[in-house]
């Protein structure tokens, strides 16, 4: 089981990614919106990144935040394309 520590990153890493990718695809989402996109986010790109032979190397917290931010951005274009 997760302890606290870990959930709590898990929240700030996909909230920070969540923030960054509603920059890059704009779509007014609020505080917990940016959160749960970004959390969604993080397991499309940790799962795509590997299975793409891509790789992002350096401080595992940035590496987290890119990964995470690369994947909620594919989400939030996937979810602009399925609202046409």
């Amino acid at each position: 089981m997760a302890d606290a520590y870990s959930i709590l990153y898990i929240v700030l890493i996909g909230l920070a990614a969540g923030v960054l990718a509603s920059l890059v695809v704009p779509t007014g989402l609020d505080l917990l919106g940016a959160i749960v996109v970004g959390i969604i986010g993080a397991a499309i790109g940790f799962y795509l990144f590997p299975a793409l032979g891509a790789r992002v190397t350096g401080d595992p917290t940035v590496a987290s935040i890119i990964t995470a931010t690369v994947g909620a951005i594919l989400l939030l274009v996937v979810l602009r394309l399925v609202r046409r």
